[in-house]
C-alpha cells in the first residue's frame, strides 16, 4: 500500500480509536502518537509493514484483551488481511 493511502488508513483507524476509547492523536513524521490518561502509544507506517504500540496504566491493564482485539481487527480490515502465519516443517521420514 503506497504511504499516501496508508497514512489515510491510519488516520481512519485513529478516529475509530478516538470515537471507542476517547483516544487524542497527533501525527510526527510517518508515526501517529495517540493518547489519553492511561494509555499511550504509536502506530508507525514503514514501507512494508505497521507497528502498533501501546502502554496501558495500571487501571486500564484489565482492559489489556479489549484493547488488542480491538485494535487487531481493525488493522485487519483497515491495511489488509494479516500475512500468513509461517509455514511448519514437514516431518523427516525416518529410513
Amino acid at each position: 500500500m503506497p504511504l499516501k493511502k496508508a497514512r489515510e488508513a491510519a488516520d481512519g483507524f485513529a478516529d475509530q480509536l478516538a470515537e471507542r476509547f476517547d483516544l487524542e492523536s497527533e501525527w510526527e513524521g510517518d508515526t501517529l502518537h495517540f493518547s489519553r490518561a492511561g494509555v499511550s502509544g504509536s502506530l508507525a507506517l514503514h514501507k512494508h509493514q505497521v507497528v502498533v504500540k501501546a502502554r496501558l496504566g495500571l487501571l486500564l491493564s484489565a482492559f489489556k484483551t479489549t484493547f488488542e482485539a480491538h485494535i487487531n481487527d481493525n488493522l485487519d480490515r483497515v491495511f489488509g488481511a494479516p500475512a500468513a502465519p509461517p509455514k511448519k516443517p514437514s516431518p523427516r521420514k525416518r529410513a
